[in-house]
Formats: C-alpha cells, structure tokens, sequence
C-alpha cells in the first residue's frame, strides 16, 4: 500500500498517543466514533495509521483556545508531541486539493487540539510520479537564459506599482544593457489600470528580443500573471506569443488547483511566489512548515520557488532560509524524478549577502534578487549587477568582500553604501 506521510507538532491536554488515532481517524475512515459500514475490511484498506509519537514536554498554558475544553473544563498540563501519521493514497488518487486536505483540513479543528503544525510530508516515488513535473527547473531555466555554473542574478521592477508600460520597458532595457539574467514583477503588480498586461507584456518582450538579437541571450522575464484561472491562461498564452519563457504568480491567492490548472496549460516557467506564507508559517504552534507547503506545490509543478533571503528585510532565520533553500534543491522522493526547482532568494539582498546565501545552497543552483541591491546602487543599476558580479567571481577565487572591494569599484561602492543599512 502506498501511503504519504505526514508529521506535526501537536499540542494537547490530553494522552498525544490518543488525539493523534483520532486526527488518523477524522482524516481517513473514520470519525469521533464508530459508524455503520466502516467494517474491519475497510478500515485495514483505508485507515490512516499512526506511526510514531514522540513526547516533547509539558506546559501550563494553552497555546491557542478551545471551546470544547472549556466546556468540559479540562486543563493542562498541555503535552507536546511530534506526530507521525500515513495516509493511505489510494484515499486520495490524483487529486492535490484532496492530499492538502488529507494531511491538513479539519485537524486544526479539533476539540482537543490546543496547538497543531503540519511540519513536513513524505511523498513516495510512485505517487509523486502522478503528478505534473517542472516544464524547466534548474537545469531549463539556466539553459533559457544561457547561465551556467554561477548564479542566476535577477532584480525586479521597482517601483513595484505605478509605471507605465513604457516606463517598464525602459527599465528593463536598461537592465538588459547592464547584463541581468531574470526580471520579476513584483507580487503587487498583475494588471493594474496603468500598466494592464495586455500592454505591458508586449512592451517588455520587444525590449527583451531587441536584446536577444543582439546577444544571443534571452533574459527571462516572469510576469505576474496572478489572477482568476481563465484570465490567467489568457495571460500566459500572451507571454507564450510574445516569445516569453516564464510567468510568475502568487501561490496562496491563486491556490493548488489554481496553479495546477496553470501548469497543465502551459510549458512555460512558472516563478512561484509565497506572499502570505508567513500567516502560515510563523507561529511555532499553528499552521505549516514550508516543507510541508511547498512539497504540495512542487506536486503542481512550479519551476522556481521563493525562500526569501539570510540577512534580508523579512522576518525568517538565517537556519529557516538555507532549509527551505535545501528542501527546494532535493528531489521530492527518494528514488523519484529529477524534480528539484530553483530557489529564488530575495528581500534585501545585495553583493554583501551573497556568501551567506552560496554557504545556504551549498553552490550556485539558486536565483539571486536584487530590487534595491540593483536598482538602488549609487552607481546606478548597472553597477548593482557589476557588484554581483564582482563578489561572485571574488568568493569563486577565494578572496573576502572586503579583500575584492579594493580593486572592484561597484563591489566597493555597494560595500559602502549598503554595508552602512
């Protein structure tokens, strides 16, 4: 029997053991009691079963309410425990929206439940193969835009909202000139009034094949295309007829069957943004892990994924970053596909970050994004991407930041200047 496997960090006042074969049983089989035709035949094909759960200490006070315990005036203390639980596939067959629900869904509901995180999701070979794959993911991407073997360095338009298409189109023609791998649009700007898609995609790529005529290489361009899915395929075959390699949109907006729908429609990249994640995330107690997340987007076959970036403006660790860094540049399932996406590492990030954020991906498998660390260079944008390239090439041949900054001079303007934030 196949089964995925998921594990969480569950908070309760009463015996884990006896609260996690109730979440086994509320998410396969069965309920809070036993029902007519859930005979032992049925349970054995299709009950979830709880494989481990591991004690991590007591507390005296809830992490979140439950008006179940406060209606059998039940306290702590309030156990912690890791728990592990299979669900057999065969209760799910391909359906992604049915698996986030298996593994997730009512369990955050339940009575007895004073804190729950899905932390993580095991996926086997054979069930990861029913679903879609990255049209490119590392290996494509890096063979659309014609970089290999160092990073892939990209910026995105900033202002985020408020230029015209023309505006745009200026921008990125000045960072063609300057020599940029990727262009994001920002998570904020899909289709507003003053720049609408329909004017904004064509504008860009015209640009975009200017500069591929005259280098031979095609800057990848992920437009947001965030939006209803019919708009969004109308959006993606425009990108497609333009001569575009990627599109961009905001995975928790757009939601699983959204973004699966997306994928089976076009070959395109799919450049996937976590805005929102963090509602999700960020209570240690409550919601999902990033492993967790993104194992059931990567199932809908996204290209690339944001992990934010080490030292930047957001709120994740150092250690949060590098390992949702690693989880994207790992196969799904041991002995599965070659599904690895590229990690795209963002916010706040400059030349002065990238040694950290190479030492996190153990290499150069990975998109690194500069707005300001681009845009805002003193030197102007196109010495923002010199610096990157400066301190790439000096880590490459073993020499510190500061070392290069003396004979680097947009490496040395961006130590002074970003160095001081």
């Amino acid at each position: 029997m196949t089964r995925v496997t998921a594990e969480y960090l569950l908070e309760t006042p009463f015996p884990p053991e006896e609260v996690a074969a109730t979440m086994a049983g509320e998410q396969s089989s069965g309920t809070f009691v036993r029902v007519a035709g859930e005979t032992d035949e049925l349970r054995a094909r299709s009950a979830a079963e709880v494989l481990s759960v591991e004690a991590l200490g007591d507390g005296d006070t809830p992490t979140l309410a439950s008006a179940y315990l406060e209606r059998k005036k039940i306290g702590g203390p309030y156990h912690l425990a890791r728990v592990r639980i299979a669900y057999p596939t065969g209760n799910i067959g391909k359906n992604l929206a049915t698996l986030a629900s298996t593994v997730s869904g009512n369990l955050y509901d339940i009575g007895e439940v004073t804190g729950l995180k899905l932390m993580s999701l095991s996926i086997p070979a054979e069930y990861r193969n029913r679903y879609a794959l990255p049209t490119q993911g590392i290996v494509g991407s890096r063979a659309t835009m014609g970089v290999e073997g160092r990073p892939v360095f990209g910026t995105i338009i900033k202002p985020n909202v408020g230029m015209t298409p023309e505006d745009i189109a200026a921008l990125v023609d000045r960072l063609c000139a300057a020599g940029v791998d990727f262009i994001k649009d920002d998570e904020v700007c899909a289709n507003p009034d003053i720049a609408p898609i329909a004017e904004r995609v064509p504008a860009v790529m015209a640009v975009i094949r200017k500069w591929q005529e005259k280098t031979g290489r095609q800057v990848m361009m992920a437009f947001n295309i965030t939006d209803e899915t019919d708009a969004m395929r109308r959006h993606a075959d425009l990108v497609a007829a333009e001569g575009g390699s990627c599109v961009m949109a905001s995975l928790n907006w757009c939601g699983l069957s959204g973004m699966e729908t997306l994928r089976a429609h076009t070959p395109l990249a799919i450049h996937a943004h976590r805005n929102g994640f963090g509602a999700m995330s960020r209570h240690p107690r409550l919601g999902m892990g990033f492993q967790a997340y993104h194992a059931l987007y990567r199932l809908a076959g996204i290209d690339h994924m944001h992990v934010h970036g080490i030292g930047g403006k957001f709120v994740d660790s150092a250690e949060e970053v590098t390992e949702a860094a690693r989880d994207c540049l790992a196969p799904l399932s041991e002995g599965g596909p070659d599904d690895r996406v590229m990690p795209a590492f963002s916010s706040g990030q400059w030349a002065g970050t990238l040694p950290s954020t190479l030492e996190a991906a153990q290499g150069p498998d990975l998109m690194f994004m500069c707005g300001g660390g681009i845009l805002a260079h003193p030197q102007g944008p196109e010495a923002g991407i010199a610096s990157l390239r400066e301190a790439y090439e000096a880590l490459t041949a073993g020499e510190t930041l500061a070392e290069a900054a003396r004979t680097r001079p947009a490496l040395a303007a961006a130590i002074d200047f970003f160095g001081k934030r």
